[in-house]
């Protein structure tokens, strides 16, 4: 199946999805699809009870909520990207952008291709990406990135879990960690990681997640046109 049609289904399909779970579709689904990976784009994704749970400041229920939902979603999503759309999806990532209602879901696919190609800003870009992730947590044990396209960069980690996260992960607070190391690594990257000197372009949106089981993380840089 081309590009084209891949897309076009995954547009209609997930569209359709979110709207029957979260009672309210995203405005628009962009999908980006690469060798590697298969991003949704989601913008204006926030339905009216979850509006007011952040206007009262409730990021705890909403993230919670919108948790358990993409549990029970996702493993469905996964399912049409295998059996209707013949993509090897290994691993599947999302994450949100609260203030600007967009969001990503990503799904990372299996591929033989061991290296991505070099390109202008790549090595500054990892070291700066490095020395924040060294903030928090390990510096990772192996760092890759792509652009997706022009402006939609993606950044793969590999070997960054921690001891203490462990820890944390088998004690059940998952959901907690998942949380606050989103709010403290975001707000790392924004402040170490010149992206919009880097590739003079300016930044849309930032998403990070992270798969404690795999160890592995993924960010996504988007930006304007």
């Amino acid at each position: 199946m081309n590009h084209k049609n891949i897309i076009t289904q995954a547009t209609s399909y997930t569209t359709k999805l979110l709207r029957n779970r979260f009672g309210k579709g995203p405005e628009s689904v962009s999908i980006y699809l690469c060798d590697r990976c298969i991003v949704l784009h989601l913008k204006n994704f926030l339905s009216p009870v979850e509006k007011f749970l952040l206007s009262q400041e409730e990021e705890q229920a909403f993230r919670h909520t919108r948790e358990l939902i993409m549990k029970s979603l996702l493993p469905e999503l996964r399912s049409f990207l295998h059996d209707k759309l013949q993509l090897e999806v290994t691993d599947m990532h999302y994450d949100w952008g609260l203030y600007n209602a967009s969001g990503v879901v990503i799904g990372l696919l299996q591929s033989d291709l061991e290296l991505t190609p070099d390109y202008e800003g790549k090595e500054l870009l990892h070291q700066q990406i490095i020395r924040a992730t060294s903030e928090l947590q390990k510096p990772p044990a192996w760092i890759d990135s792509w652009w997706i396209n022009p402006k939609t960069l993606f950044v793969f980690r590999q070997g960054l879990t921690i001891l203490l996260e462990k820890e944390f992960i088998g004690l059940g607070y998952e959901n907690m960690l998942r949380m606050t190391k989103g709010k403290l690594e975001k707000s790392l990257l924004e402040s170490h990681v010149q992206v919009e000197q880097i590739f003079k372009k300016k930044l849309a949106d930032l998403y990070v997640d992270w798969s404690f089981d795999h160890d592995h993380s993924i960010i996504i840089y988007t930006f304007h046109n």
